[in-house]
């Protein structure tokens, strides 16, 4: 939009999110970390304009938004350290298997914290979760047909004491909107979920298959 209200060629385009990553200098190590990193970027960002970055170097990561027959989402309640909280979430973990497809890696994670396989996945929705601190992607997929795993899964660490529940969609929404369920992975999939379902019964087949390209990752890809 132009300062005099006309419309431009952008406004007209539709909404993406541009890639268009601005040249590093330099790139220094702060701290290695058991899972990820902490880095400093100096960027030249345009003429005579430069600046340094601190972010955490991410490895990525995939989440599982299972639902059964009933419309029920299968949720997991874990403890998380850094904000001192035992949380409800989706099934979820960390890109760190080299080579593995995302949507392999989802599938292995939903049955190690839950011990059920899917039928069926497709790309639900797509978080940079606080792209001015970290360059973490996350993919969420939902995972429908589920049934238990025929292998059984040893659980250590915050896993060891893992409780799972299905829920009602509805009733899990209504928990993100009264500030009871906080985790941001776990509120932006049970969201999209309800905005799938306000769309009718076609909306789902809208959805990517659950191998669409992932996220370009500028500076990594």
């Amino acid at each position: 939009m132009n300062h005099d209200g006309t419309a431009t060629d952008a406004d007209d385009a539709p909404l993406a999110d541009l890639p268009g990553r601005r040249p590093v200098v330099q790139r220094r190590l702060l701290h290695e970390g058991m899972v990820w990193d902490l880095v400093r970027d100096t960027v030249d960002f345009a003429a005579g304009v430069r600046f340094d970055r601190e972010y955490v170097w991410h490895t990525g990561a995939v989440a599982v938004l299972a639902v059964d027959e009933h419309d029920r989402v299968l949720m997991i309640r874990q403890y998380r350290h850094p904000v001192g909280h035992s949380l409800w979430e989706i099934p979820a973990g960390l890109l760190d298997l080299d080579g593995e497809p995302p949507h392999t890696a989802a599938a292995r994670e939903l049955a190690e914290e839950t011990g059920y396989v899917p039928a069926h996945m497709q790309t639900l929705v797509d978080l940079r979760p606080s792209p001015g601190g970290l360059d973490e992607v996350i993919r969420v997929y939902l995972a429908s047909g589920v049934r238990a795993s025929e292998e059984e899964f040893e659980r250590t660490d915050e896993e060891a004491e893992l409780l799972q529940r299905w829920v009602p969609l509805g009733e899990a929404v209504s928990a993100v909107l009264e500030g009871r369920l906080t985790n941001g992975t776990t509120v932006s999939a049970l969201l999209a979920l309800q905005a799938l379902r306000s769309g009718g019964a076609q909306a789902q087949e809208r959805l990517r298959p659950a191998d669409a390209p992932f996220m370009r990752r500028p500076g990594r890809d």
